[in-house]
């Protein structure tokens, strides 16, 4: 069986295409968000792929707890989705809706794990050193994990850059072990 991602790619794409062209890129967006988040309820969950519910009640327990977020058209994508039995991977379709957005708009999503809070100065001037490093806007999401001991994990796409302490530490027990 294909992945998650996988499954989820051609909806995404769809769903940005269907958004640009009715100029309604951020609505979808927050509506992919809130549709992804309402999937991980127990009772949608209860009921995504149940065979006691059809896939257009689900679809309008969704569309109930979407609210004024869920457009008629953002519908639609949710009863294709609930017609291929795809509603679950709603997650992963709205982290892949993001990714083409971002595209679209020349943005690079950028997550750094770092073992301190950054400072919004630091913040600001590590986004900077980005922005010349991709030549694009960068969107930044700063987690904090003291299990790194110190520095910090930057992921941006495919790119990892691991300037912590326990990863140079790892780095050297693998030197030593070989």
């Amino acid at each position: 069986m294909q992945n998650r991602t996988t499954l989820a790619r051609p909806y995404a794409r769809a769903a940005y295409a269907a958004a640009k062209n009715l100029g309604q890129v951020a609505e979808w967006s927050q509506a992919l968000q809130v549709a992804a988040m309402a999937t991980e309820n127990d009772v949608v969950q209860s009921m995504i792929g149940n065979p006691r519910f059809t896939s257009q009640a689900v679809v309008e327990r969704l569309m109930a707890i979407g609210g004024s977020y869920f457009g008629e058209s953002f519908g639609h994508l949710l009863s294709v989705l609930a017609h291929y039995d795809r509603l679950a991977l709603l997650p992963e379709v709205s982290q892949q809706y993001e990714r083409y957005r971002r595209d679209a708009e020349d943005v690079v999503y950028v997550q750094i794990t770092s073992a301190e809070p950054v400072s919004d100065e630091q913040s600001q001037a590590l986004s900077d050193r980005l922005k010349k490093r991709f030549g694009r806007d960068i969107e930044l999401d700063v987690d904090v994990d003291a299990a790194l001991i110190g520095g910090a994990i930057i992921r941006a796409g495919d790119e990892v850059i691991d300037g912590s302490v326990r990863g140079r530490l790892e780095r050297m027990r693998r030197e030593i072990a070989s």
